[in-house]
């Protein structure tokens, strides 16, 4: 509920960091690009609709404008129903940022009608999930040698409803907007429980990771309600329950908190809410099906052998 959204309290600055964040020309995104410029820091927006990414960076800027100690902010183009897009936004930021502070897997769809990305991935986990994982290992050895670097990935409280399908993960066997939809959110949840535990096996402890639930936020994320949901879901969305939730400045804040508070800085592998971790789904919690999910994304994004966690800090990502 919006009056009892949490804030983020932290005035730490980011001058001379550079963040990466995706889906950032509306909504949460949005405000938390205006927030992160206005503590310094470089902020490169990966967005698929350059036009809107380009307008979304202009009003930032004009927001700024006049202000002290604001950074800058940039645009790329980044496709999530693309692995190849992924691969193409992945080199451009290495050849063009000698360093990643911080990655905030921000994009997302909701409830969407059965649909199958350009790899044949069903939709919702294929953008929620799978491209956010490969876009992250792909960044991985550069915020590895980056240091002190967090990893930021948009979930939601419905990932206590999700199961992972591991035996129909296209959705061809039986598909619920919903049911997909909590699923992808539940995967968000168990990436970064996995990424936290390899990153300890490989003793790398200045890189830290959260998952977030920001909220149930008046955002565009409703826009596939009618299709995926039921004729009217998305006027009783945007009519009633608006009234009730978040603004998309209030659901920012939970990313925010994780992307520069000090003490957050010390934590890692957890999931958070209203500005401070909490206890996720009892799925979100099981070690096997994380481990599981990891090995299955892998496969399916096309890794191969390459191991983020060992990969030198190149510009080259020719063969994966």
């Amino acid at each position: 509920m919006w009056w009892t959204s949490g804030r983020c309290r932290s005035d730490a600055r980011l001058d001379g960091k550079t963040v990466v964040i995706t889906g950032a020309n509306t909504g949460i995104g949005k405000e938390t690009v205006l927030d992160l410029v206005g503590r310094g820091a470089r902020v490169v927006m990966a967005c698929r609709d350059m036009e809107k990414a380009k307008a979304a960076a202009e009003d930032i800027r004009e927001a700024h404008k006049g202000k002290d100690g604001v950074g800058t902010v940039e645009v790329v183009h980044l496709d999530l129903c693309s692995l190849a897009s992924v691969r193409r936004c992945a080199k451009q930021l290495l050849e063009q940022e000698k360093n990643i502070d911080i990655l905030i897997n921000n994009a997302g769809i909701m409830a969407c009608p059965r649909k199958v990305t350009e790899d044949g991935l069903e939709m919702q986990l294929g953008v929620n999930h799978m491209a956010h994982f490969l876009l992250t290992c792909l960044l991985l050895p550069r915020i590895r040698a980056t240091g002190h670097a967090r990893i930021i990935t948009l979930s939601s409280l419905v990932h206590s409803r999700g199961v992972i399908h591991f035996d129909d993960l296209a959705g061809e066997k039986s598909y619920g907007a919903s049911d997909r939809y909590c699923q992808s959110k539940l995967a968000n949840v168990l990436f970064t429980k996995e990424l936290a535990e390899r990153l300890k096996a490989h003793n790398i402890s200045d890189v830290t990771v959260y998952a977030v639930h920001p909220g149930v936020v008046a955002t565009e994320l409703s826009r596939h309600l009618d299709s995926g949901v039921f004729p009217g879901a998305t006027f009783f969305w945007d009519r009633i329950m608006k009234l009730w939730i978040k603004t998309p400045e209030q659901g920012a804040q939970t990313t925010i908190h994780c992307a520069v508070d000090e003490d957050a800085g010390s934590e890692t592998g957890l999931y958070y809410a209203d500005c401070r971790p909490v206890t996720p789904g009892h799925r979100a919690q099981n070690a096997d099906v994380a481990r599981r999910l990891w090995e299955v994304s892998v496969q399916m994004t096309g890794l191969g052998d390459y191991d983020p966690f060992t990969a030198p800090n190149t510009t080259s990502i020719t063969n994966l």
